[in-house]
């Protein structure tokens, strides 16, 4: 389904047709508690065309530059400059233009309202190191083998009833990375922030390095930074601050060649630390819907600050309308820190909380301002659809798992409907009482969303749930009893899916289980 909005209705934000067609198709069929989406924040960005499909990723899409902040003309560039923006443990409301009315991302949202958004975003995995490897090589977790971070028998030994599959915590050097496909075909690289999937970013396809390493996160965003090999320049400097100063350092050396820039700033992972002259604003601001962590709201606000001063650098030098950018988060938001509600848990669990995410992209006069959309991605797609933005085919013999959205960009096709999946075979302690249980976030398992429906099977009692998430997205009413027929079409899936694969499935009792 598309439709073009009329102008009056674009010009008023206030338009009933336009706020119901807007908070209608980012959630679909919700209660009406969810639809607090601010049809302003879509701005004055010239006619939309709204697509639907099947859910499967958030995400929006810039093509067009603001028009109130319009860029310089740049001279000719064949291959587009790609730009990939990977926030870290940034949830799914967590921004205005996913309806927050509580964090404050005016830089992110002027970019969302002059692209398309996916109303239903994806990461291949609920926390950052497989997320990350999932990403960078196009491939799901059994491919690569690395299913968490760190060790894989996390938590207390007597809870786990299985050994689980054991963990890689570095991606192999033989996975061929679509930084590496980049340079190759002649592009400037560099990745700006966190790395975590090796020691050395520069051996796997990265010109330039700024603070990426193999940590997850940063000792502290303050001086000294311990664990991201960056000095700062003052007792005080804000660790992101630092990262955007040498991001910008790298854009202005850049001249006739295009570049791809892997923007992934530690933030908003924990250490929670404020930024001190924007506290007292959170303090007294209201909560919304569960968000009311003033610390975590002055992080979100810097970084968005931050990429507001990328934007600019990119207009003045007249970059911007020949880069694509691809905003996203890494996996949700934690869920002691933040709220994602209506979905259910956070980062580390496989119900939406932890795995669906914001994310939007822009490439000028390459996709429809304004637009929405609800066909499935995943961050598996990038890999292929980089690839394709910039003409350069894919590497003999690399499997990529994912598909090339561009057509979806570009408004000349779609892509084919498919399943998606996770594999957790591992525990990730630390759960909450929207997890399954209150000891882990998860269990080892296994999930698959086909259509509106989704099934998790924990593999150490064989427990199933199956939601639809047309009407149930908050996961409150497992199905797995009442609809037999649709769970055993999921199971079957799923386990063609692993065989496909090689998913290792572990069934070795842990000999120091003691059940509760």
């Amino acid at each position: 389904m598309s439709r073009k909005l009329a102008k009056s209705e674009i010009e008023n934000p206030q338009s009933e047709i336009l706020s119901t067609l807007y908070v209608n198709l980012l959630f679909s069929k919700q209660p009406a508690y969810l639809n607090k989406i601010n049809p302003k924040l879509m701005g004055n960005t010239g006619i939309r065309t709204i697509t639907t499909g099947l859910t499967g990723l958030s995400l929006v899409i810039c093509t067009c530059s603001d028009p109130v902040n319009s860029s310089k003309k740049a001279g000719p560039q064949k291959s587009p400059n790609l730009l990939l923006i990977n926030i870290d443990d940034m949830g799914w409301r967590d921004v205005g233009f996913m309806g927050s009315e509580y964090y404050e991302t005016p830089n992110i949202d002027s970019l969302a309202r002059q692209g398309m958004i996916f109303t239903n975003a994806y990461a291949t995995a609920a926390n950052s190191a497989p997320s990350r490897a999932c990403m960078m090589t196009g491939q799901w977790t059994p491919r690569h083998r690395i299913y968490t971070v760190d060790n894989s028998d996390r938590g207390k030994s007597r809870y786990r009833k299985l050994i689980p599959t054991t963990n890689n915590t570095t991606l192999s050097d033989d996975n061929i990375i679509i930084a590496e496909v980049l340079k190759s075909a002649g592009y400037i690289t560099c990745i700006a922030g966190k790395w975590h999937l090796s020691e050395n970013p520069q051996t796997r396809g990265f010109d330039v390095n700024i603070g990426g390493c193999h940590a997850g996160s940063p000792g502290s965003y303050y001086p000294p930074y311990t664990n991201v090999p960056l000095s700062a320049p003052s007792g005080d400097y804000c660790l992101t601050n630092l990262i955007m100063d040498k991001t910008l350092d790298f854009i202005r050396t850049v001249k006739d060649k295009p570049f791809f820039l892997y923007y992934a700033p530690y933030a908003v992972h924990t250490p929670i630390q404020p930024v001190k002259h924007l506290l007292t604003k959170y303090q007294n601001k209201p909560e919304w819907n569960g968000q009311n962590n003033a610390e975590y709201a002055t992080m979100i606000e810097n970084l968005d600050t931050q990429i507001g001063r990328l934007v600019r650098l990119l207009k003045e030098t007249g970059l911007f309308d020949k880069t694509l950018i691809i905003f996203t988060s890494d996996n949700g938001g934690v869920f002691n820190i933040t709220k994602n509600r209506p979905l259910r848990a956070g980062k580390g669990s496989y119900y939406e909380g932890g795995i669906r995410e914001p994310m939007f992209a822009c490439w000028s006069g390459k996709i429809a301002p304004g637009s929405i959309s609800d066909i499935p991605v995943t961050n598996l797609d990038f890999f292929p659809t980089l690839l394709d933005a910039a003409g350069i085919d894919r590497p003999s013999g690399k499997i990529l798992d994912g598909q090339s959205f561009l057509p979806v960009l570009t408004g000349k096709g779609t892509i084919s409907e498919r399943p998606l999946f996770w594999h957790f075979p591992v525990y990730l302690e630390g759960g909450n009482n929207e997890t399954q249980d209150t000891i882990f976030r998860t269990r080892p398992g296994s999930a698959v969303r086909s259509g509106y429906w989704k099934l998790i099977e924990y593999f150490e009692d064989e427990d199933f749930e199956l939601y639809n998430l047309e009407d149930d997205i908050g996961e409150k009413t497992n199905q797995a009893s009442s609809n037999p027929k649709k769970l055993h079409e999921l199971r079957i899936i799923l386990d063609q899916w692993r065989q496909q694969t090689g998913a290792p499935v572990p069934d070795q009792i842990n000999p120091e289980f003691q059940d509760l």
